[in-house]
């Protein structure tokens, strides 16, 4: 399975800087061009590895599942968490009727592309900006630690999440900074009226940018500051100036989820390390389908043990 994972890692990448490139180039909006380019087919053996990837976890699961029966795979979990497969194998319709492996793998792969390389990109930039500011990074491994104190660090449960009020304010404030998804668009159900007078036609497709509203001066000063406090309970902002997961009933699905396991991955990481920047390394951000930074982002990680 682990190089199944890694091969999946890899076409996600790759599928991301294709998309992209895409977009950027005119000439590649036109499908028949495309289909004759080398870029469209890396495009679709990448897409190959990972439909192979998720049709092969469905097919486990579901031969898991025909094996025991319904009722047996059912009591064999009880007391038990089942995950976003079992619950879709386990699905039916107002017929009846199960979902097809389809059907299954077309939502699978959304949660598995979306939720992946942005958890992955989020989590990157709150070390490295915690990292940046040893002060705040300090804060947040108090934080915890008063919080679990008595406990082994692998006991953090449900309840613990909402008791990291500073921790969180750092998430957020990293993902104000480097958002993730840097921009999205939608479609105009109506006519829409700009301050200065313009209208944008319903119908048409806009591209909102989540980078230019977490980074707009009149909304954030000092909008290159990372500062945690702008999320202090005193602080006031407009709920839609702060749209790393979206918003509207079309907002990220996973926004919770990603959330929490930000919280969990931070938590357990400044428990059993002190991050550092690496000043040999410059960083800049690559907006890609997914903010990175060019050629990555570099830390010094060191044992929490070795300094006591």
């Amino acid at each position: 399975h682990s190089r199944k994972s890694s091969d999946y890692i890899a076409a996600i990448l790759e599928l991301s800087f294709l998309v992209v490139q895409r977009n950027n180039n005119v000439f590649y909006h036109f499908d028949w061009v495309y289909y004759l380019t080398s870029h469209s087919r890396r495009f679709r053996s990448a897409c190959d590895i990972v439909h192979r990837f998720t049709a092969s976890v469905i097919q486990e699961r579901r031969t898991a599942l025909n094996r025991l029966g319904q009722n047996a795979w059912l009591r064999s979990h009880q007391g038990k968490t089942i995950d976003f497969i079992d619950v879709l194998l386990l699905a039916k319709d107002e017929e009846g009727q199960h979902l097809s492996d389809e059907d299954i793998a077309a939502e699978a792969d959304t949660f598995m592309f979306e939720g992946h390389d942005t958890t992955a990109s989020g989590l990157s930039w709150i070390l490295y900006n915690l990292a940046r500011h040893p002060k705040y990074q300090d804060q947040c491994r108090a934080e915890i630690q008063d919080l679990l104190q008595g406990r082994e660090t692998e006991e953090i449960e449900w309840t613990d999440l909402s008791l990291m009020p500073f921790t969180t304010k750092c998430i957020k404030e990293s993902l104000r900074l480097h958002p993730p998804v840097t921009g999205i668009s939608r479609c105009c159900t109506e006519d829409v009226n700009l301050p200065d007078g313009r209208v944008i036609p319903k119908g048409n497709v806009c591209l909102i940018s989540i980078f230019g509203t977490h980074h707009n001066p009149a909304v954030w000063p000092e909008p290159e500051v990372y500062n945690p406090h702008r999320f202090d309970s005193s602080a006031s902002y407009c709920p839609l100036a702060f749209v790393p997961f979206s918003a509207g009933p079309r907002n990220c699905i996973g926004q919770n989820f990603a959330m929490v396991e930000l919280k969990v991955a931070l938590a357990l990481t400044l428990l059993r390390f002190v991050l550092r920047l690496d000043e040999s390394r410059a960083v800049r951000r690559q907006p890609q389908l997914i903010l990175r930074a060019e050629n990555g982002l570099w830390l010094h990680v060191e044992p929490i043990h070795a300094e006591s």
